[in-house]
């Protein structure tokens, strides 16, 4: 009888254990702001030049005339995470997620900023990476230029 207690109990412990590693290597997101400590230049130029560092705007613009579900289409552009775990909820839980920010497209950057390993983030982006956004389908008179090309930031 004690050695189902016992191995109940390791099995108790093995389960935590494993839960809080799983959970400290899962990524969330930071916010754009985080970047910016190692980043600056690139933060700045972000910041100052690509509107989608400021994308929450197109939404409070156009926000009266939509529906909750309407506005859940343009979060999952406008926002950075939305949808995903730890990515933007509302502009009261989550504001530092309130804008497309770096994340959008380099993906969430806990584990980078934690390690600074450039493996932790994604680094080389491509078309594809853009197109989650930048398509013909989600805005209709939009006429596609990779962003990577034209510097992004």
């Amino acid at each position: 009888m004690h050695s189902k207690k016992a191995l109940l109990l390791v099995m108790f412990l093995s389960f935590c254990l494993l839960t809080k590693v799983n959970a400290e290597n899962t990524k969330r997101y930071v916010g754009s702001e985080v970047c910016k400590d190692c980043h600056e230049e690139q933060y700045e130029n972000f910041t100052k030049y690509a509107k989608k560092a400021h994308s929450y705007k197109s939404i409070l613009r156009v926000k009266k005339g939509l529906t909750q579900e309407e506005l859940k289409g343009c979060y999952a552009c406008h926002t950075t995470g939305y949808g995903e775990e730890g990515g933007f909820r509302s502009l009261e839980e989550t504001p530092h997620l309130k804008d497309a920010g770096c994340e959008v497209c380099h993906g969430p950057g806990s584990l980078h900023v934690e390690s600074q390993d450039p493996k932790d983030i994604k680094s080389k982006l491509n078309k594809k990476d853009c197109e989650r956004c930048h398509n013909p389908e989600r805005v209709r008179a939009f006429k596609f230029r990779p962003l990577i090309h034209g510097g992004a930031h």
